[in-house]
């Protein structure tokens, strides 16, 4: 079983920037495939960014592309999710997900994990 707890959500301006941080709990967090997704006031959750058990491998959607990157510590067992250039429509609470498998299938990443988080609330205002 693994444990996930988020933190660094807040309150930011638009052109502003966070760091969410996501500690994990295992022996084998390292072998873990990590990720972000986020869910907006009446939207689905979507997929944010992932990366791969060593960190050697992210991938991003389209809208965060060029402005989010993730990256992992596998000896705090941590990952972060450095958001910048942050939008209005960057509003949502951000989950932190664990295992499972990345799958890219036409240029489209498809991420199913294994475990959730809490979640942490971001508010950026314009």
């Amino acid at each position: 079983q693994v444990q996930l707890v988020e933190s660094g959500g807040g309150l930011v301006q638009a052109g502003g920037s966070l760091r969410l941080s996501c500690a994990a709990s295992g022996r084998t967090f390292s072998s873990y495939a990590m990720g972000w997704f986020r869910q907006a006031p009446g939207k689905e959750r979507e997929f944010v960014a992932a990366i791969n058990w060593s960190g050697g491998s992210t991938y991003y959607a389209d809208s965060v592309k060029g402005r989010f990157t993730i990256s992992r510590d596998n000896a705090k067992n941590t990952v972060y999710l450095q958001m910048n250039s942050l939008k209005s429509e960057d509003t949502a609470v951000y989950y932190c997900a664990a295992g499972g498998r990345i799958v890219v299938v036409l240029f489209t990443v498809r991420y199913d994990p294994d475990y959730w988080g809490q979640g942490t609330q971001v508010t950026v205002s314009s």
